[in-house]
Parts: C-alpha cells; sequence; structure tokens
C-alpha cells in the first residue's frame, strides 16, 4: 500500500486526518512545539483501519507525522511531560472555530482523561507516513463501544 499523505484545510479535511489517526499512539517525548515557527507535531504510530477492514490481511501500523501549522498556543490536559516514556493514544482531532472567522481550537482527544488543545490562525494541516510498515497482531479495542 502506498503511504499515506494528506492535507487538511477545513473541518471537513480535519475529520479525514482524525479518522486515518483514531488509535494512533505515541510518547510525550514523540511531541514538538516551535512557538517562534507556529508548528506543533508528532511523530506517531498510526493504526491502519483501512487494511483492517479487509479480510484476512494482518494489521498494521505505519510511522507517522502529524504537523499542524499556524499554531498560536499549546495547552495539555492529563499529560505530565516530564514523564518521557508515557503512551498516549489518539481518540479524536475536533476543531472549534473563534467566531466566523478562521481561527478557533484544535483539540486531540486521548484515551484516558488527556488532550491537547491547540490555538490556531486557521485549519493547516499535514499527515503523512514517514517510515515503513509492521504487523502487529492487536486490533486496537474501545472499552464499551459495541
Amino acid at each position: 500500500m502506498a503511504d499515506l499523505k494528506l492535507l487538511a484545510l477545513d473541518g471537513d479535511d480535519l475529520e479525514v486526518v482524525s479518522a486515518h489517526m483514531q488509535d494512533a499512539v505515541f510518547k510525550v517525548r514523540d511531541m514538538s512545539y516551535t512557538p517562534r515557527g507556529g508548528q506543533f507535531s508528532v511523530a506517531a504510530n498510526r493504526f491502519d483501519w483501512e487494511l483492517s477492514e479487509r479480510k484476512g490481511k494482518p494489521y498494521e501500523r505505519h510511522r507517522a507525522a502529524l504537523v499542524f501549522k499556524r499554531v498560536q498556543a499549546v495547552r495539555t490536559s492529563g499529560i505530565d511531560r516530564r514523564r518521557l516514556d508515557d503512551v498516549l493514544s489518539v481518540l479524536a482531532i475536533r476543531f472549534t472555530p473563534n467566531g466566523e472567522g478562521p481561527e478557533g481550537t484544535i483539540e486531540l482527544s486521548l484515551a484516558g482523561t488527556a488532550s491537547i488543545a491547540l490555538d490556531v490562525e486557521c485549519i493547516e494541516v499535514q499527515l503523512a507516513d514517514v517510515g515503513g510498515a509492521w504487523e502487529t497482531a492487536s486490533l486496537p479495542r474501545h472499552p464499551g463501544a459495541n
């Protein structure tokens, strides 16, 4: 399968990125924010949901880079940034506009009670597979989901 490369410039695009990042895992050390450049990035192990829907195929994860541009501020909740090896799991990525303009807040909802909030000038997000894929024996599960 070809490497995934996506660009999100509006809320609909961001929903597609969110779907591809559902159940991606990353360590606290894999987050990076450059205030001067207005960029927040995460290097994550993305679960390939598209491949998992094909019968008889093994489950796969891909190393991926998720980059948010035009970021003005980053806030975290439920994350101890000193514990660099803690593993976080993405549930969803959502955008809430501030008024009628393009600015707003992008929230990465994480498993448990953790979250990352990015105040952005507008939606400009890139998702790209950056490394090889590998098989994984486990399918992500969501307690309480049918």
